[in-house]
């Protein structure tokens, strides 16, 4: 049964944020963010930073319906999605499969190969596995190292040059999961938002330096983003389909973004889906929300509409 927004008034929603991974920093200006909106909407907000003791601290918070706003490993990887269906506490954002298949890119890059969807050249590397030259790779040189089940490009390396092959692997490798080596996708980085199973919107990520890492994508000033994507209406229809594809072909729920490039051929890749995307300033999903006449405290608001027990 959906819920209203004058039910939920009268019940506790607890936004989770913080929580144990890499992308802690994010989580907890993300929860601010969101729970600062809620309130100012008349809703009764508790924080509840979901560490090692989540649970515990879910129930002390007596929260009925729970606004994800984590990021990362515990987080957006089905473990707190797995908890909150045993806890009976309807939550936002996709559910216990479509969360864990999205987080690891290479699980998911299976599942949008059986789709059909465009991608750049890949290769798994077993845990502990050496670092494989360029020839084995299989496509050359440049191209991208990074941890399977890390979010906001955490661990990310382009590699140039055969030497430092090895050095980023072995520091993708401190992270969690398997390492994926694919080919470097030049060209131009479109993101698209799915809210609802519907695509909201493409936008191009311009970012100062080489790629869109973790300072490009927190650190205000350093990349253009340009709402919306200044394509072709061919191309721009083709990135929503390919952005919409991608999140049914994970079985997502709520709201995604998906990340994808585009090759000055015309060419498109499927990177990956965020099933929690962020909600800070700088975030995408806020900026094509407001371009579409949604803004923050109306997205935030549908979205804990949306909450529900997925299992």
């Amino acid at each position: 049964m959906a819920l209203t927004r004058e039910g939920l008034k009268n019940k506790v929603i607890g936004v989770l944020l913080g929580g144990l991974s890499e992308e802690r920093d994010v989580s907890l200006k993300t929860g601010a963010a969101v729970a600062g909106a809620l309130a100012g909407r008349g809703y009764r907000v508790v924080s509840v930073d979901a560490g090692r003791d989540a649970a515990r601290r879910i129930a002390e918070a007596g929260v009925d319906v729970a606004w994800l706003a984590l990021h990362g490993r515990w987080g957006e990887d089905g473990c707190i999605q797995g908890l909150l269906e045993s806890m009976f506490i309807p939550y936002t954002g996709s559910g216990v499969l479509a969360s864990a298949a999205a987080m690891d890119k290479i699980f998911s890059k299976k599942i949008f190969a059986a789709a059909g969807l465009p991608l750049a050249e890949w290769k798994a590397l077993p845990r502990g596995a050496p670092a494989p030259t360029s020839a084995e790779a299989g496509f050359g040189l440049p191209c991208v190292v990074k941890p399977s089940r890390e979010g906001s490009s955490v661990g990310v390396h382009i590699v140039h040059v055969e030497a430092d092959m090895a050095p980023a692997v072995a520091d993708a490798a401190k992270y969690n999961g398997q390492v994926l080596v694919e080919r470097f996708v030049p060209g131009r980085e479109i993101q698209v938002a799915v809210l609802f199973d519907r695509a909201l919107g493409a936008i191009e990520v311009r970012p100062a330096r080489e790629f869109y890492d973790y300072a490009a994508k927190y650190t205000a000033g350093t990349t253009q983003y340009l709402y919306p994507a200044p394509l072709p209406p061919s191309q721009y229809r083709e990135a929503m389909e390919l952005g919409l594809a991608a999140h049914r072909s994970l079985a997502c729920e709520g709201a995604t973004r998906t990340d994808l490039r585009l090759t000055p051929e015309g060419k498109w890749a499927v990177l990956e889906v965020n099933t929690l995307p962020g909600m800070t300033e700088a975030s995408l999903l806020p900026k094509i929300a407001a371009g579409e006449g949604i803004d923050y405290a109306e997205l935030c608001e549908q979205l804990l509409c949306s909450a529900s027990l997925k299992a």
